[in-house]
C-alpha cells in the first residue's frame, strides 16, 4: 500500500507551513498560557482562511468534507508549529458529534471553536474558557456542556476543565468521534516530533564543542538518526489509520491505536533527544523547544495514553 501523499496534499501542507511560519505561533502559545487568547485566535483565523477548520465538516454546511488523510496532513502541520487551542476537538471530533446541527456552518467558517469531553479517555474539556461551545459525549449521545473547575496541565497552554452536560441530548457516532480524536492527536505528535528533530539537526550543525560542531560526533548522529527512524515509522501508521477510518474498516480501532502508540513513542524519543542535544537551554522558557516539550507530554496522554492504545492493539489482534 502506498502511503505517500499526493502533490495537492503537499501543496496544502506547504501553504499551512508558510502561513503558520509567518504567524509567530510561539508568541501566541505564550500569550495563551498567560490567559490572553487574542493572538491565538488570530492563528485560528488564519487556519480558517486556509480551510483547515472546514476539512471535516459536511459540504451542506459549507464544509469541505475532506478525506481523513487530508485532515491528518493538516494536523501534522499544526502539531509541528504547536498551534494552541482544542485542535483535535474542534477540527476533527466536533464535526462528527454535531452531525446535522446547524452550528456546523459556524465551525466550518472558523467562527466557532469547539471543545469536547468524551469520557473515559477525554474526561475533561481542554480550553473550555476560550471555546465557543462545549460538547459532552458518550454512549452514542451528545449534549451541550458548561465549564466547571479548571485544572492545570503539564502544558500551561492546555487548561483542562470539568464539564457538566446541559440540555437535551442528540444521537451521534461517539465511537467514531473518539477514533478521530486519537488519530488527529497522533498526527500532531508526529508533527511535533518532526519539528524537534528539525530543530535539533539545525542546532547540531552550528553548536561547537571542543573545536567541532556537535553534529559531527557519532553519539549525536546516532541519536538523531533514531528519532528520524521513529518518526518515519509512525507517520505511515497514522496515514494507514486515516485510510481505515475513511473505509469503515473493521480494523479501525487496531490501526488508530497503533498510530497513537507509535506517534507517542516517537514524539517522546524526539523530546528526550532534543533536550539532550540542546542541553539545559532547551528547557528554558525563552527557548521555543520548551513549548514543544510540554505539548508532547500533554498530547501523549490525550485521547488515550500509549499503554492503553497498545493494550487495545493486543485485544484487537487476539480477535483475529
Amino acid at each position: 500500500m502506498n502511503f505517500e501523499i499526493d502533490d495537492q496534499q503537499r501543496d496544502f501542507a506547504a501553504s499551512i507551513n508558510a502561513a503558520l511560519g509567518a504567524a509567530n505561533v510561539p508568541a501566541a502559545v505564550r500569550s495563551w498560557s498567560a490567559g490572553d487568547h487574542d493572538p491565538g485566535r488570530k492563528v485560528w483565523s488564519t487556519l480558517a482562511e486556509l480551510g483547515v477548520t472546514a476539512l471535516a465538516v459536511p459540504e451542506k454546511f459549507d464544509g469541505i468534507e475532506a478525506h481523513p488523510v487530508d485532515l491528518v496532513v493538516a494536523a501534522e502541520r499544526l502539531g509541528y508549529w504547536g498551534v494552541p487551542g482544542p485542535v483535535a476537538e474542534s477540527v476533527a471530533v466536533a464535526p462528527v458529534l454535531l452531525a446535522d446541527d446547524d452550528r456546523s456552518a459556524a465551525l466550518a467558517a472558523g467562527e466557532l471553536v469547539v471543545t469536547v469531553a468524551l469520557p473515559p479517555h477525554a474526561p475533561r474539556a481542554v480550553d473550555a474558557d476560550s471555546s465557543g461551545l462545549i460538547l459532552v459525549a458518550g454512549d452514542g449521545e451528545v449534549r451541550d456542556g458548561t465549564a466547571g473547575e479548571a485544572h492545570a496541565s503539564v502544558d500551561p497552554s492546555r487548561i483542562l476543565f470539568d464539564v457538566a452536560a446541559d440540555g437535551a441530548p442528540w444521537q451521534a457516532d461517539t465511537a467514531r468521534a473518539f477514533e478521530f480524536g486519537a488519530l488527529v492527536t497522533a498526527a500532531q505528535l508526529v508533527g511535533a516530533g518532526q519539528a524537534m528533530l528539525d530543530g535539533s539537526v539545525a542546532y547540531a550543525k552550528q553548536r561547537t564543542q571542543f573545536g567541532r560542531v556537535i553534529g559531527s560526533y557519532q553519539a549525536i548522529k546516532h541519536k538523531l538518526a533514531d528519532v528520524h527512524i521513529a518518526v518515519e515509522m509512525a507517520r505511515p501508521l497514522v496515514y494507514g489509520a486515516a485510510l481505515a477510518l475513511a473505509d469503515g474498516s473493521p480494523d479501525t480501532a487496531r490501526d488508530v491505536s497503533a498510530a497513537k502508540a507509535a506517534a507517542s513513542d516517537a514524539a517522546l524519543l524526539a523530546a528526550r533527544t532534543s533536550l539532550q542535544t540542546h542541553g539545559a537551554i532547551g528547557f528554558t522558557q525563552e527557548h521555543d523547544l520548551s513549548l514543544l516539550l510540554l505539548r508532547v507530554q500533554a498530547l501523549r496522554s490525550a485521547w488515550g495514553d500509549a499503554t492503553w492504545h497498545r493494550n487495545r492493539v493486543l485485544r484487537e489482534l487476539t480477535r483475529l
